[in-house]
C-alpha cells in the first residue's frame, strides 16, 4: 500500500525561506489563451497528420462508425473514408498484426486500444514484430505506426481495465514511449508520434479527455510538433523536484500550490516521454533543489519512479540533501469499491506528505568505523 510519510519532523532544513513568484517554464499563457480540451488535442492532430500525409490512418474497435469509444475520432470517417477510418473486429492480436503489417509496407498506422489493458492480447506483435525489427533488419525496415490509447486507472472499471503500463513498456528497447498531460502535450506529442519512423507507445488517460488547458497560437499552429525524449519544468521552484507524467502532473502541481503556502517551492516536471528519459533535465533539477519526489499511478516495484531515483542516485547523488521519496499506487490489483480504489492511488496529500519530508531531513551521515 501506499506510505504514509510523516510530515511533522522537527527542524526545517532547506532552502530559501522568502517566496518568490512562480511561473511556467516554457511559455507563459494570457488570460485570452485559447482553451482546448485533450480529447481536442488528439483529435485535431489525428486530422491535421491525415490531412497532410495519405499514408496515415487509423484503425481499431468502433472508430469509424461509432466515432471512437471517447470521441477521439470524431468526424474523421467522414473526412477521410472507410479506407482510412478502419472498423476492426474486437480482436487485438489481430488488427496490431495487420498495424505492423501495414507499417512494414511502408504506411504510417495509428492503432487505436480501446485501453490499454486489452492491448496484452497484442503484445507479441507490439514488442516482438514491431519493437525489434529495425534492430533485426539492420535499419532496412522502419516500423512507423503508433499505438495509443487510455492506460492507467480510470474509475470504477475494477483490476482488469486499470492497470498503467508505462513501465512495462519503458522497459522495451526498440519503442518509444509517450505520456501527455495536457492539451499541448496531447496535440505535439502525438504529431510527433505519427511522423517518427519508430513504433511509437502512446499512453493517454481517460480522465484528461474531457479536460480543458490553455493553448497558445503556435500550439494550435498545422506545423506545430514537441520533440520526443524532452520533458517540460511546468512549475519552477528550488526546496525541491517532484517529476510525474499524464494525470499525476496535475496532482503534483496542486500539491505545489498548497507546499507553496508553507514556504517550500516546488519544482514540477512533466516527463512526457517514458522512453526516452529526460535525465539532463531532471538532473539539472536535483542539482539546484538538492531534493527529489517521484509519483506515479503504476505499481512501486521496477516503476518508473525507481528508474529515475536510480539515475540520480548513479549521476548526481553528492547534490542531494536528503533521500529519495517514492510516491506511487498501492501492490495490489485495483479495487472496484470507490473508498479502496482511491486508496489504491497517489493522492495529492500524498505528494505534499512525501515533499514535507524531503524537506525536513538530510542524508544521515555515515557512523565512524
Amino acid at each position: 500500500m501506499l506510505r504514509i510519510l510523516n510530515s511533522s519532523a522537527a527542524g526545517r532544513v532547506f532552502k530559501n525561506q522568502v517566496l518568490m513568484p512562480v511561473g511556467l517554464a516554457c511559455r507563459s499563457y494570457s488570460s485570452e489563451a485559447k482553451k482546448m480540451t485533450v480529447r481536442e488535442g488528439l483529435n485535431t492532430a489525428l486530422d491535421e497528420e491525415m490531412a497532410a500525409d495519405p499514408k496515415v490512418f487509423l484503425m481499431g474497435e468502433e472508430v469509424g462508425e461509432y466515432q471512437g469509444a471517447y470521441k477521439i475520432s470524431k468526424g474523421l470517417l467522414q473526412k477521410y473514408g472507410p479506407e482510412r477510418v478502419v472498423d476492426t473486429p474486437i480482436t487485438e492480436a489481430g488488427f496490431t498484426g495487420l498495424g505492423v503489417g501495414a507499417a512494414f509496407y511502408g504506411l504510417k498506422p495509428v492503432v487505436e486500444f480501446m485501453t490499454f489493458n486489452f492491448a496484452m492480447q497484442g503484445i507479441d506483435q507490439i514488442i516482438n514484430s514491431a519493437g525489434k525489427q529495425c534492430y533485426m533488419s539492420a535499419s532496412q525496415i522502419n516500423v512507423p505506426i503508433v499505438f495509443r490509447g487510455p492506460n492507467g486507472a480510470a474509475a470504477g472499471v475494477g483490476a482488469q481495465h486499470s492497470q498503467c503500463y508505462a513501465a512495462w513498456y519503458g522497459q522495451v528497447t526498440g519503442l518509444k514511449v509517450l505520456a501527455p498531460y495536457s492539451s499541448e502535450d496531447a496535440r505535439g506529442l502525438l504529431k510527433a508520434a505519427i511522423r517518427d519512423p519508430d513504433p511509437v507507445i502512446f499512453l493517454e488517460n481517460e480522465i484528461l479527455y474531457g479536460e480543458s488547458f490553455p493553448v497558445s497560437a503556435e500550439v494550435l499552429d498545422a506545423s506545430f510538433c514537441l520533440p520526443i525524449g524532452k520533458a517540460k519544468v511546468e512549475r519552477e521552484g528550488d526546496d525541491v523536484t517532484i517529476t510525474a507524467f499524464s494525470k499525476m502532473v496535475g496532482f503534483a502541481l496542486k500539491a505545489a500550490e498548497i507546499l507553496e503556502k508553507e514556504e517550500i517551492r516546488a519544482e514540477v516536471i512533466n516527463l512526457r516521454c517514458i522512453r526516452p528519459l529526460d535525465r539532463s533535465t531532471i538532473n539539472t533539477s536535483v542539482k539546484k533543489t538538492n531534493r527529489l519526489v517521484t509519483v506515479e499511478e503504476g505499481f512501486p516495484q521496477h516503476g518508473i519512479g525507481a528508474e529515475i531515483c536510480a539515475s540520480v542516485v548513479e549521476e548526481v547523488f553528492e547534490y542531494l540533501d536528503a533521500p529519495v521519496e517514492r510516491i506511487a499506487g498501492a501492490d495490489v490489483p485495483m479495487p472496484y469499491a470507490p473508498n479502496l480504489e482511491r486508496l489504491a492511488l497517489p493522492q495529492i496529500d500524498d505528494i505534499v506528505r512525501a515533499a514535507k519530508r524531503a524537506c525536513y531531513r538530510s542524508v544521515p551521515l555515515a557512523k565512524a568505523a
